[in-house]
């Protein structure tokens, strides 16, 4: 007879498995390419990149030498690959240095040659190189205001893409005449190739009208040099036939889907019927949680749609348009929305929280919910209304003592939710 463990011990545990799945020690050494006649270099960006480089380092035959860069605290020992840290979200002098040291290491490579390109979330800050007289305090103004927008990370990404000297296929396009073979983790709804970190190797067709539209859409204010780089068209990023990208490859070695599923054999093992929900997720993180509930709540009261003891799962990766004081963070936004909309019903316990370790800008992944959170929270003063308003979840949770933290998980693959009725 299977005992099932105590809530909240299931759902970490299941989260631990979705982290777990997509560890590059894992993912990366089944999809290493043939040794080349000429030269390995290994470069990338991203919040396991250094963890990818490390796996490369150890299952590689030959010779190799590169630079990958990666967020602070993110680091593992390499002995060949330089690992360098930098900021993320908001992109830093590091991450631009890094970043041209990477143009100049694959600058005049010949077609014997073949570039080992790991990719991973996060590469979009951590990879900041501007177009020519767009300054990186102009960048970092633009991604707090993307930040805090609402936009999705495809838009955000569109317009990165466009105010860019290394992404939107323009660091493959530096590669030429070798060979590109890129190895992503995926943290991006739909597996977009070129949302994953801007698609540096990966050619796009988005322009820089569409760059622009999403500034207007957004009200966004721009600097002078990033408005005159989108309406002159000088940002417009590398297209999919051009011919200095024939010789590139892009492989997924793990995706929020590989996440969930090893999440949804965990509960299988203590005997809760998982559901997969989606692994594409967007919208609101607030509305996407009280949207949740009602399904939660049907599930708990009718056994509609699905009978329980059941878990649902879904990943993907939600907004939080910040207009509070608090710290935003979509993990906890979402959770505490949930929350608020179950009202306390019992048996309904759930878990969000982000594959890398960092919700928001936070160094906590996280949070717990259960059915008895709001009733602890205004025992302490807290009103979760006015938390969520002030879009503060990682406040309201840390008082209660149920963040969750993790501390570097080295990979990434979006957001993990979980809701487990009882």
């Amino acid at each position: 007879m299977t005992t099932t463990p105590a809530p909240r011990a299931l759902l970490q545990a299941m989260f631990h498995a979705a982290v777990e799945a997509a560890q590059p020690s894992h993912c990366v050494p089944p999809h290493l390419p043939p040794v080349p006649k000429g030269r390995l270099i290994v470069i990338g960006a991203g919040k396991a990149s250094a963890a990818m480089a490390q796996a490369v380092e150890q299952h590689w035959p030959g010779p190799l030498s590169g630079l990958v860069v990666t967020r602070y605290g993110y680091a593992v020992p390499c002995a060949r690959i330089d690992i360098v840290e930098a900021s993320h979200p908001v992109p830093d002098a590091a991450g631009m240095a890094a970043a041209r040291r990477m143009l100049d290491l694959v600058a005049n490579l010949q077609p014997d040659d073949t570039v080992l390109c790991l990719i991973s979330g996060g590469g979009s800050s951590l990879l900041a190189l501007p177009l020519d007289g767009i300054t990186l305090a102009d960048k970092q103004a633009l991604n707090r205001a993307l930040l805090a927008s609402g936009a999705t990370i495809g838009e955000m990404n569109c317009v990165r893409r466009h105010l860019s000297a290394i992404k939107g296929g323009r660091l493959a396009a530096a590669c030429h005449p070798a060979q590109v073979i890129t190895l992503a983790i995926s943290d991006v709804p739909g597996d977009k190739l070129g949302d994953i970190a801007s698609g540096p190797t990966v050619g796009d067709a988005t322009s820089c009208a569409d760059a622009l539209a999403i500034v207007r859409r957004y009200g966004l204010v721009l600097p002078d040099s990033i408005q005159e780089a989108l309406e002159s068209g000088r940002g417009e990023s590398v297209k999919p036939a051009d011919p200095r990208l024939a010789r590139t490859r892009t492989t997924l070695i793990a995706t929020p889907q590989l996440a969930l599923e090893a999440a949804a054999s965990v509960a299988r093992a203590a005997g809760v019927t998982p559901y997969i929900l989606g692994d594409s997720l967007e919208g609101e993180a607030r509305d996407v949680g009280t949207v949740m509930a009602g399904i939660a709540r049907q599930t708990a009261l009718r056994g509609q749609p699905f009978p329980a003891p059941c878990v649902l799962l879904s990943g993907g990766e939600t907004t939080v348009t910040v207009r509070g004081n608090g710290r935003g963070g979509r993990n906890v936004e979402f959770l505490l929305a949930l929350g608020i909309a179950l009202e306390g019903q019992e048996g309904i316990h759930a878990l969000a929280g982000d594959t890398d370790g960092v919700d928001g800008q936070e160094d906590i992944a996280g949070a717990y919910l259960a059915p008895d959170t709001l009733r602890r929270a205004w025992a302490l003063g807290i009103h979760p209304r006015d938390s969520l308003d002030n879009n503060d979840g990682h406040g309201f949770f840390q008082a209660l003592g149920d963040s969750v933290i993790t501390g570097p998980t080295l990979t990434n693959v979006n957001d993990f939710r979980a809701i487990l009725i009882t």
